[in-house]
Order: structure tokens, then C-alpha cells, then sequence
């Protein structure tokens, strides 16, 4: 589902930047910070840095680049 959403033209001109050097669309950056926003918002003793962990290890687990953990071998 979609709407339309007035945002602040500071905001815009960011995204717009970041979304440049991310390859991602202007909506498709903003959709990331307020993903990131939320999750932070509802754990919020997690840094930036365990945030951007997680959801990568959620997607190696969705593509099914994971290994069982073998205990004591490196």
C-alpha cells in the first residue's frame, strides 16, 4: 500500500544524497532510515552497528547462506 506523505525538503535533499552513493531510490532510503527508526525505537539499547548485523544476518538466513555451528572448531 502506498500514500502520499509531505516530507521536510531538508530530509528530501538527504536521502536524495545518500541514496546516490547507496544505490537505492530516494523512497527506498527513506523506507531504510524509518526501518532502522523503528527497530531502534523498539530496542533501544542496541547501537546502529547491531542493528545493521542483525537484519544482515536475518537475510543470510533467508537466502540460506548460514552454517551449523560446529562447537569448539574454528
Amino acid at each position: 500500500m502506498s500514500i502520499a506523505v509531505n516530507l521536510d525538503e531538508k530530509l528530501v535533499n538527504d536521502a536524495r544524497s545518500q541514496s546516490k552513493v547507496l544505490s537505492r531510490s530516494v523512497t527506498k532510503q527513506i523506507e531504510h532510515w524509518a526501518k532502522i527508526g523503528h527497530i531502534a525505537e523498539d530496542n533501544q539499547d542496541l547501537t546502529y552497528r547491531q542493528i545493521k548485523d542483525i537484519l544482515l544476518g536475518l537475510e543470510d538466513y533467508k537466502s540460506g547462506k548460514i552454517e551449523k555451528y560446529k562447537r569448539g572448531i574454528l
